[in-house]
């Protein structure tokens, strides 16, 4: 594993869709996932404690927390299967108690989860189709129960426990109201649905058996052991007169209409407004707390309702009314109140209520406070701090102060502190945000806007907007570590701006897609860059040039870094690597294993280097990257990481995503590699302010003083006047408590008379009652004695009674035993008669077996001696059949060996197209990440569409009023058609042409020469103007922008001038050159600068200039068709002069040796003198004396001059002829070929060549085809002439 770790430290973030997301712990500390971890919160000591995702987890789907606060339960999917873990929060950090990832069910994810009362017991519910609701004793992972909850694939919202017993369940969806009951292994319902069925969003158990339920429709119902009990319909108010306050004056203030996020289905947002203009919406209840007085609920967006017990009938009134409050920072207020309330819980004391919403925000209430505001709707507090609702796109950090700027998707930019952990800034827009830098200083701010790039001063209250460039949908901004320029992308184009003249003074330009990340070296002398068309670029920036390059077009790259000393260029796409480049070259590429890397950073040591993937996670490794997987993966988002960014001081790694959380980590390196500085100089605590708004706060602290001091002023006479007021009270008070002082004590003497009285009377009547009660108890004791006499009599006659009755039971039990004992005995003697009997049977029958015994081992005997001889004859018939089976059995094993070495050829066959399956996996998960890119490319694209609808439409109504001027101008084609053809006509030969090309050359060197005096007048003209524009700073802009087209086109045109004399002695290329000058610069000229001419005549003259250049080009492609003909044609016709030129040959052979012949007879009758045979010309030869032939024959002509016959002779398509046949003649095509004596070759009239002159012809000769050549050979063999 690498030394290099990642802890988390705080999250700003939050995951609003996942069931349960928020919960109280205790009294300070909440729950709620964020990333892809939950997050324990101390509320007033504001830290966190994290509770990581599993490992290779896809997000989380539900929490859940026991009664006892004991144990978390998470549902997640991990590698496309659902898993439940359940964490111990007693232990400190927490840790697993348990994993549930085996099920013998159907299961895609489970989406919603309860504990027992007790804890022991765990209910979860699947997704549709399965929908199955299981009832888990989660410590020993035993199913207890299961059961189909619905069958029609409808959504269930809810499941819950009864807070008194683990037996009862309550199960809530989409027309579904079940309570179950756990009996005997089995969930049964034990309530049946009357009435039409609900769309039930939430429930709670306000008691033993009584369940609240909300409805989508706005309705709540009071079930009563599965009966209904109580109803009402939440009913939608008005805004108040303060919300009504605000839309006045935002519609006052607005005068603009901003248009919205294009797309094509509305958005809740959207309908909401739309349907706010004519009637209110229908309140939503998605969320339901109970708490000792009653239950709050949900009552539509931004609305919550707390109902409270009625003395009569149980029943629930509606008490007061919660708000989530407007937002005075967004750029439309109202929006803040449209959010939904998703979860709500208590705190256990019930002292304060929190709610999340559908924006990923926090809000809390203390309930005091509603108790004090009663009438009164209250408000929300954010329980934090205002979180992003949607994507980060953006990260920056600078390096004079603790902060981090972000932006999102929902068109807000906000600046944190990484120190104190809270939001210092926060602004939204309502354009698109896409990207964001934050300056060094930490005082200026550049970002990217769906319209403009706007440069913006960090104030102390404030985020405001004090440049704009006119850069659209710019992605990527970065400042340079200096922090004087800055450099913004926009598509395939880096602009870089000047940060004090705050002027453009770089366009990088050479991506063919769009650039993905830029990136400075520590010097900013560089620039790096890498975009979707697989290319990574160095810029240089003192020249504007590309310095390396390395392209790999099957790799969209997704961002790109550079070490501290500028050697080593790292970049990660969808190539699933990490790229290590140096020298316009890929040194190393690194694996992902499976996964695509988003994002990569590098510590300013240069010994760690952090990446993000595409599932979420960071991984840290130490640099020099290691060959193996050696790296710490950390489970951080739940989505594709956007950015990564280092501080200064390598302390601190910063990470955002799409699932909008923003993550800081302490970073360090455990061999000790890492910066570990102390900072001399401490974070700036300057602010920004401007001098209007210190004027007004100045003015307005001059009129508090003064206000204070007039308050001061007429409180101490108010208090004059008070002091004064209550004297004479106190005064009044006194004298009518003395009054009454004394109206008590007469009062008072006159009670203690009437007392004594009552003293008196009340002892008289006490001794009268206690005579009474002596008298009466006397007689009830004579009563008493008598009854008590009576009933000893009777008493006494009981007992005799019971003494008879015992004697005579006694006699009766005497009689019972004499008559048993004589039956016994008679019993006796009968049964043992029979056993006699019995016994001589058994004897009798023993005899018989011992005799049946005998007589089967007689027969066992005999049928052993004939099984023995049977077997015998059965072992020679199988042991024949034994070996006509080893025979076999041999035969066979050679085929199962032949079998064998197909079946290993086989295998091996099979692995290798295995092992051509898993590379084409590899390559199709590459080609995923390149769709994936695509496809995010695509939706740019299609935005982009969207804005150019517009301009198409005003265009295509252009386009209308042009094709009515087409069908004008094509009355003239036939006209120019004509034109054309007698200008094909009248083409002259090559000679004149070059005369005409010398003259337009001559004519382009005058138009240099009054190019040349025009810059001079135009730089004149410069001068005059700069000293004119300098009063006005808009029109300088101007005339140094026209400024800078003249010259950059001049030089342009110097270059492709110089470039163009390279060529000129060849005509052609020439003619081209000085023609894509003349169209490049003249007409561009005329387009920019004159413009007195009228636009339908030029338009005109260009398109019948497009015209003629198509005719034009359609007569070159007749021309080398025709040319291709004959050059079929000259072929043929040179091979059948091979074949004459060897028959020549042959003859000439024949005929030296016929001559030898007359020449020895003739020797042998010395008729002549002996003729040497040196001076007889050699086959193949045409010249003789002074005499030189040319072979000609039909279709032959001579095309190019100074090309010796011999070179085309001994081409492939000619083989070699002689050597000595007329070295300056060449073939062309020619019906026939005249050989006249020291003249010329006569040529048709359609040739090009007037002359081509062949020295030494003496005789002439006519050769159309090979009779006439067979003819002719004697003649030309003899030298004479026919």
């Amino acid at each position: 594993m690498s030394t290099v770790v990642a802890q988390s430290l705080h999250v700003f973030g939050l995951r609003s869709h996942v069931s349960n997301n928020v919960f109280f712990f205790d009294e300070q500390i909440i729950i709620f996932p964020s990333g892809n971890h939950c997050v324990k919160y101390n509320v007033d000591q504001k830290w966190q404690k994290f509770i990581p995702g599993s490992d290779k987890s896809q997000g989380m789907l539900a929490l859940s927390i026991s009664p006892n606060r004991r144990y978390l339960a998470i549902s997640e999917t991990v590698q496309e299967k659902p898993v439940i873990t359940i964490y111990e929060l007693s232990a400190v950090p927490c840790r697993k108690r348990k994993v549930l990832n085996n099920f013998d069910f159907p299961v895609q994810k489970f989406i919603c989860m309860a504990f027992s009362p007790d804890s022991k017991y765990l209910l979860t519910q699947t997704s549709p189709p399965e929908s199955n609701l299981v009832y888990w004793l989660w410590e020993k992972q035993k199913i207890m129960a299961i059961v189909r909850t619905d069958t029609q694939n409808n959504a269930v919202y809810q499941v819950s426990f009864n807070p008194q017993d683990n037996t009862q369940i309550c199960v809530t969806g989409n027309g579904m109201f079940k309570l179950l009951r756990f009996a005997e292994g089995t969930l049964k319902q034990t309530n049946f649905q009357r009435g039409e069925p609900q769309n039930y969003l939430a429930h709670t158990w306000v008691s033993d058996d009584k369940i609240v339920v909300g409805t989508d429709a706005g309705r709540l119902f009071l079930f009563e052991s599965g009966d209904q009990r109580w109803e009402t319909s939440i009913t939608v108010r008005e805004p108040t007169s303060e919300m009504k306050n605000l839309s006045v004056i935002q519609e006052s203030e607005s005068l603009i209409e901003f248009p919205t996020v294009t797309s094509p289905v509305p958005s809740y947002e959207q309908v909401m407004m739309a349907s706010s203009h004519h009637q209110l919406p229908v309140p939503q209840v998605s969320a339901i707390a109970a708490y000792s007085k009653g239950f709050a609920c949900s009552a539509g967006p931004g609305r919550v309702l707390l109902f409270e017990k009625t003395e009569e009938k149980e029943f629930y009134r509606e008490s007061r009314e919660i708000r989530i409050p407007v937002d005075p920072r967004s750029n439309d207020p109202s929006q803040s109140d449209k959010q939904d309330v998703l979860c709500m819980c208590f705190s256990p004391s019930e002292e304060t209520l929190i709610a999340s919403t559908s924006k990923n925000q926090l809000y809390s209430i203390t309930m005091s406070l509603t108790e004090i505001s009663k009438g009164k709707t209250a408000h929300f507090e954010y329980l934090m701090y205002p979180l992003h609702s949607a994507s980060i796109t953006g990260l920056a950090t600078c390096i004079r102060k603790p902060l981090i700027a972000t932006c999102s998707v929902d068109r807000s930019v906000r600046i944190w502190n990484y120190e104190s952990n809270t939001l210092e800034l926060f602004k939204e827009y309502q354009e698109e945000v896409y990207t964001i830098s934050l300056h060094p200083s930490g005082h200026y701010v550049v970002v990217g806007f769906a319209d403009k790039l706007r440069l913006m001063n960090l104030l102390i209250d404030d985020i405001r907007s004090f440049k704009e460039y006119s850069v659209r949908g710019c992605k990527e901004c970065c400042f340079s570590n200096g922090g004087h320029l800055f450099a913004a992308v926009n598509g395939n184009v880096i602009h870089i701006f000047s940060t004090t003249s705050l002027e453009n003074i770089l366009n990088l330009k050479g991506h063919t897609g769009k650039i993905r990340s830029v990136a400075w070296n520590t010097d900013d002398s560089k620039l790096i860059s890498c975009g979707t068309d697989g290319a990574v670029y160095e810029w240089n920036l003192s020249t504007g040039k590309r310095q390396t390059e390395c392209v790999l077009k099957s790799c969209s790259y997704n961002c790109v870094t550079i070490s501290p000393d500028g050697k080593i260029i790292f970049a990660v796409g969808s190539d699933q690597t990490l790229k290590e480049i140096a020298d316009s070259s890929v040194l190393r590429e690194m694996s992902a294993f499976d996964v695509t890397y988003t994002a990569i950073v590098i510590s300013h040591s240069g010994r760690m280097v952090f990446v993000g993937t595409s599932v979420g996670t960071i991984r840290a490794m130490k640099y020099p990257l290691p060959l193996q997987k050696e790296f710490n993966e950390y489970q951080a988002h739940c989505g594709p990481i956007t950015k990564m960014s280092l501080t200064f001081d390598d302390q601190f790694l910063l990470s955002v995503a799409e699932d909008g959380c923003l993550f800081t980590w302490k970073v360090f390196d455990k061999d000790g590699w890492g910066i570990k500085r102390e900072r001399e100089v401490g974070f700036a605590e300057e602010v920004l302010v401007t001098k209007t708004d210190m004027e007004e706060k100045v003015q307005v602290m001059l009129e508090l003083k003064t206000r204070v001091e007039e308050l001061k002023m007429e409180n101490a006479y108010q208090l004059r006047l008070k002091d004064m007021n209550y004297s004479e009270k106190v005064k009044e008070l006194t004298d009518k408590f003395l009054q009454e002082v004394e109206s008590l004590k007469t009062k008072n003497q006159i009670l203690r008379t009437e007392k004594e009285k009552q003293d008196a009377l009340h002892r008289e009547r006490m001794d009268d009652l206690l005579e009474k009660q002596s008298r009466e108890l006397q007689d009830l004791e004579c009563c008493n004695n008598q009854k008590l006499l009576l009933e000893y009599e009777k008493y006494q006659e009981l007992q005799l009674k019971s003494q008879r009755m015992q004697e005579e039971y006694e006699k009766q039990l005497r009689d019972n035993d004499e008559t048993k004992s004589q039956a016994l005995e008679e019993l006796t003697e009968f049964y043992e008669a029979k056993l006699q009997e019995k016994t001589t049977l058994l004897e009798e029958v023993q005899e018989d077996v011992r005799q049946q015994l005998r007589e089967f081992e007689e027969t066992k005997k005999q049928i052993e001696e004939d099984e023995d001889r049977e077997i015998q004859g059965i072992k020679t018939k199988y042991e024949k059949k034994l070996r006509d089976e080893k025979e076999s059995n041999l035969r066979l094993r050679g085929e199962t060996g032949i079998m064998r070495k197909k079946f290993s050829s086989l295998q091996k066959e099979i692995e290798e197209r295995t092992n051509n399956t898993e590379i084409l996996k590899g390559e199709q998960v590459k080609l995923q990440g390149v769709i994936k890119s695509l496809e995010k490319d695509i939706l740019g694209l299609k935005q982009e569409i969207q804005e150019r609808d517009e301009t198409i439409q005003d265009k295509e109504k252009q386009i209308y009023d042009l094709k009515k001027k087409n069908q004008e101008l094509e009355k003239f084609k036939f006209v120019l058609d004509y034109k054309i053809k007698e200008l094909k006509k009248q083409i002259e030969p090559r000679e004149n042409e070059i005369k005409v090309m010398k003259e337009q050359i001559q004519e382009m060197e005058t138009e240099l020469e009054h190019f040349h005096k025009q810059n001079t007048q135009l730089e004149l003209n410069i001068t005059e103007l700069w000293q004119k524009l300098r009063a006005t700073d808009q029109e300088m802009h101007g005339e140094r922008q026209k400024e800078r087209d003249l010259e950059a086109l001049v030089k342009r045109f110097k270059m492709d001038l110089h470039n163009c004399v390279a060529y000129i002695q060849e005509p052609r290329q020439l003619k081209e050159k000085v023609r894509a000058l003349f169209e490049k610069y003249v007409q561009r000229a005329d387009m920019v600068e004159i413009t007195g001419l009228n636009s339908d005549l030029q338009q005109e003259y260009t398109r019948q200039r497009e015209h003629l250049e198509r005719s034009l080009a359609t007569l070159k492609k007749k021309v080398v068709k025709e040319s291709e003909l004959h050059r079929a044609d000259y072929v043929r016709i040179m091979q059948e002069n091979v074949s004459l030129i060897k028959e020549i040959n042959e003859l000439r052979r024949e005929l030296k040796f016929t001559r030898s012949q007359v020449y020895d007879l003739e020797a042998a009758l010395k008729l002549t003198k002996k003729i040497q045979p040196q001076d007889v010309p050699e086959a193949g030869n045409v010249t003789s004396g002074q005499e030189r032939w040319t072979l000609g024959s039909r279709d032959q002509w001579q095309t190019r001059a100074g090309l010796p016959l011999a070179f085309r002779a001994a081409s492939p398509e000619f083989p070699p002829v002689s050597a000595h046949i007329h070295p300056m003649a060449s073939w062309a095509p020619l019906h026939a070929t005249r050989l006249l004596f020291k003249g010329f070759v006569r040529t048709p009239p359609h040739s090009n060549t007037r002359k081509s002159r062949i020295l030494g012809v003496s005789k002439g000769f006519r050769i159309q085809n090979l009779s006439d050549l067979r003819k002719n050979i004697p003649y030309i063999l003899s030298g004479a002439v026919p």
